[in-house]
């Protein structure tokens, strides 16, 4: 069972789920666009039998502060926060989607802080065609005003997210969703090898592989995180 807790980053509220042995390895999981910490439950009991977990709601999701101000970089200020304020010095950080880009933002630019990375169906940071989402009906859990603010920078993302992936010195495994998936996987590949330490694994569930196939994505990770072999090159599995 997990126990939910808010803490106050930088004037932000931010809620978390955590769970498992205080004394395991700390592990971050970042939910994708419009989810929060609360998406992770199908998964997250089998990775607290190991590792001291802790789900987060990003800033404009879920029991978080929903401030008006949003921005990728945004949320990977307030990740940083977050493992300041619970003194977690080095941690393995998983992320999906959404998550999956602020977790190689903060891997990028605070390459000490990650031991492992873990990046579910992350789009490469290439500009693509851009198009206005369409609000859904009746009340929600997440800030629409946060959803257009991230989606253009999905849209259009800065040059430099692509140029410093390189940067990155986390044993990085790059979870691809196959044909099934919205995400280009191409670029999912090409993700992977310009990572220095990063390989790709394919398991063809689309874009929500922790949901679709849970038992796959669990076993998958857990070996990835509990190898201590020098990570290969990329290549699809």
């Amino acid at each position: 069972m997990a126990d939910h807790h808010v803490i106050d980053v930088g004037g932000v509220r931010l809620a978390y789920q955590v769970s498992g042995p205080p004394d395991a390895p700390p592990l971050v999981m970042l939910h994708a666009l419009g989810e929060d910490a609360t998406d992770w439950d199908s998964v997250a009991p089998v990775f607290a039998r190991s590792r001291r977990v802790h789900a987060l709601d990003l800033r404009g999701h879920g029991r978080s502060d929903w401030p008006g101000e949003y921005s990728l970089q945004l949320m990977r200020d307030d990740v940083l926060g977050f493992l300041d304020a619970l003194a977690l010095d080095r941690v393995d950080l998983v992320g999906h989607s959404m998550g999956g880009i602020v977790a190689y933002l903060l891997a990028e630019d605070h390459p000490h802080r990650v031991v492992r990375l873990v990046l579910e169906d992350v789009p490469i940071p290439r500009p693509r065609e851009q198009s206005t989402p369409t609000r859904p009906d009746g009340k929600l859990t997440f800030d629409w005003e946060m959803v257009l603010a991230v989606r253009r920078q999905v849209d259009t993302p800065d040059a430099g997210w692509l140029e410093r992936l390189d940067r990155i010195t986390a044993k990085t495994l790059v979870v691809a969703g196959g044909p099934g998936s919205h995400v280009p996987q191409e670029g999912i590949l090409e993700l992977a090898r310009r990572i220095p330490h990063g390989r790709v694994v394919t398991i063809p569930a689309g874009h929500l592989i922790h949901k679709s196939e849970p038992m796959a994505f669990t076993k998958t990770v857990l070996a990835f995180l509990r190898s201590e072999e020098e990570p290969r090159p990329a290549q699809e599995a």
